[in-house]
């Protein structure tokens, strides 16, 4: 539903060198799991078509403890504020990218067509980067717009109650009970994103109806 460019300081690119990636296909990542893993360096654009090169990812014990309800809420570049927390009864797209990310560029017109699809659903865009408001809506001009709201996020203070971006893209999908139903790691695709709310839907609906039976 419709709801500079960046020069990274030096201590972000030696912080955050192993940690964040462009990502090859896909890949799920269970609501629980725990570290994931980095590809392509933080300031390095990755090829359109570059093969990822999986490296161990530093633990991160604070990510196995986050909330099964995430809060969210952040000032977005043109269309205001944005509350998780306003959009029970919806499911949420929660992507984060960034525009030196190959791979998140390409998702982008995917995602636009999803939110313009569902009524049922939103997409937020969290911009993993440093970037200001101004130059992300040059960056609108020049290359690609998300239709979707879009935040720029503190690098050194990402959103607390999600995990930690270990690449790029990394999408969580937030159920419309505001928990969270799935993450990706990498590109994903419209029709994923539908099949995964299919699913999780299905066996939210067993565990329901299970409940509900005598025994």
């Amino acid at each position: 539903m419709p709801f500079r460019p960046a020069f990274a300081r030096p201590a972000l690119v030696a912080a955050l060198a192993v940690a964040l990636a462009a990502c090859g296909p896909s890949e799920s990542v269970s609501p629980d799991a725990g570290p994931v893993e980095a590809a392509t360096p933080i300031g390095e654009a990755a090829p359109a078509e570059a093969a990822p090169t999986p490296a161990p990812a530093p633990s991160a014990p604070a990510d196995a403890a986050k909330p099964t309800h995430p809060a969210l809420a952040v000032d977005t570049v043109d269309d205001g504020r944005f509350d998780l927390a306003a959009q029970r009864g919806q499911w949420v797209v929660v992507n984060f990218w960034a525009t030196w990310c190959a791979p998140c560029l390409k998702e982008i017109p995917d995602l636009n067509a999803l939110d313009a699809k569902r009524e049922d659903l939103v997409v937020i865009g969290l911009a993993y980067e440093e970037i200001t408001p101004e130059a992300m809506r040059a960056f609108y001009i020049e290359k690609v717009k998300p239709e979707y709201p879009v935040a720029i996020v503190d690098v050194y203070n990402p959103p607390a109650d999600f995990d930690t971006p270990r690449g790029l893209p990394f999408t969580v999908l937030v159920a419309p009970d505001g928990t969270v139903g799935h993450k990706f790691l990498g590109p994903v695709t419209g029709d994923e994103i539908e099949a995964k709310i299919s699913e999780v839907s299905a066996a939210s609906t067993s565990v329901g109806e299970a409940a509900s039976t005598p025994a």
